[in-house]
Formats: C-alpha cells, structure tokens, sequence
C-alpha cells in the first residue's frame, strides 16, 4: 500500500499562464483570468483536504502594473467582484482569508473589500488562504526594515527583526513553492521566505490546475529532503 504523502504546512502557488491559456483557445486574456480563479478554488479546496495549513497565491505583483491599462482595470475589478462575492465559498470550505503586499497602493475600492472580506473569514479555520496583492518580495523586505527603523534607532537589525515585520509574521514560512506554465523563476515572490523553500515547476497552464495537481506536488513535496544546511 502506496504512504501517504506529506503534504507542506505552507504551500505557495505562482499562477502562470492564465494568458498564453485563453490566447490557445483564441479567447481574450481576461478570459483567462477568469479560469484562473475557478482553477485557485479547485486548489484551496483540495489542499484544506489533504491537511495544507497555508497556502499563498500570487495574485498581482508589484511589477503588474505595467501590463496594458485595460488587463490591469480588469483585474482590479475581478478582485473587488470576486473577492467578496466568494464569501459562501470560503465559509462553506472554512477558509480564512489574508492578504499580503503593499495595500495602500491599491485602489480605495479594492483596499475596502479586502478588509471586509479578511474580517468575514476570520474566525475559518480549515485552511488559510493568503492572497498577495500588489507584492513584491523585495518591496516586503523593505517595508520590513521601515518598520523596523520606525520603532527608533538600532544598532543591528537581526533576521528576526525583520522577519517580525514581514507582512504576515505568525505565517510559517513557506515550505514549498511551485508555478504552472512550466516557467522556472520566482518573479520576486516571497523571497525571505524562500531561502530554504523546495521549488517545483509544473507545465500546465494554471486554469487547467485541479484536485490531481495538489496531490502530485504533495507526491514530490514527500521525496524531498529537507537540510536545511545541514546534513542527511
């Protein structure tokens, strides 16, 4: 009898493709997007039953903004229809959502839901579902070490000082992170985190992502050895 995998307490999840997946199928992009965020239910679903605590998806970087004016409306007004309009979902599955990045360069719109949505969801306890929005790993890294600054002078800042001003600091640090389109880069995602994360590349475009794609990354999560620097 085949054991069962080990699943990651913290999993995190580039969603690539979403474009390329639509332009296939001789669809708009945004009809991509919308797919992807069928796909990301699929996914949060099938990781709260395999006993994923969290899972972190990159939903808009810092850099985003320099696609066309018109994907980047279109995002923002998918976040501020679906964000809140999911709320049956993540009671009905218990999932407690969160949000990291730079919010204050959001939109009011899009600020006043993620707030109301954080507060909806916050007593969920199945899984945690963090999205990231307008973040970029160094951005995070800096306004860490702002916040640090702002408590007043220190002489040396230690990792954990920094790590305690992250943007989520009671979140585990990501164990294992993974990206669809069989693109290999980390595109400036959770770089703190990440310095002893396992990384896995997967081809499928991130809209085709289902249940069977959570139990394949557990499946390779399980055959890692973690070390840590240290030795087997």
């Amino acid at each position: 009898m085949e054991a069962t995998p080990i699943a990651p307490t913290h999993l995190g999840i580039i969603m690539d493709g979403n474009g390329r997946w639509a332009q296939k199928r001789a669809l708009p992009r945004t009809a991509g997007h919308l797919e992807g965020l069928k796909a990301l239910k699929r996914v949060i679903k099938e990781a709260s039953v395999l006993g994923i605590g969290f899972v972190t998806f990159y939903v808009f970087s810092t850099e985003n903004w320099k696609r066309s004016k018109q994907e980047v409306s279109y995002l923002m007004h998918l976040l501020v229809a679906k964000l809140h309009g999911e709320l049956g979902f993540y009671n009905k599955q218990g999932i407690r959502i969160l949000v990291c990045g730079d919010l204050d360069g959001l939109p009011k719109d899009v600020q006043e839901v993620i707030e109301s949505t954080v507060k909806a969801t916050e007593n969920n306890t199945n899984i945690t579902c963090i999205l990231a929005i307008n973040y970029g790993g160094q951005n995070e890294i800096c306004r860490a070490v702002n916040r640090c600054l702002a408590e007043g002078p220190q002489k040396n800042l230690t990792e954990n000082d920094i790590r305690s001003h992250l943007d989520l600091p009671h979140v585990p640090p990501v164990d294992m992170i993974v990206r669809s389109a069989n693109e290999r880069r980390l595109s400036n995602f959770l770089l703190w985190d990440s310095a002893y994360a396992e990384l896995g590349f997967y081809e499928k475009f991130w809209p085709d992502w289902k249940a069977e794609d959570v139990r394949t990354i557990c499946k390779d999560y399980s055959q890692r050895v973690r070390k840590f620097g240290g030795v087997e």
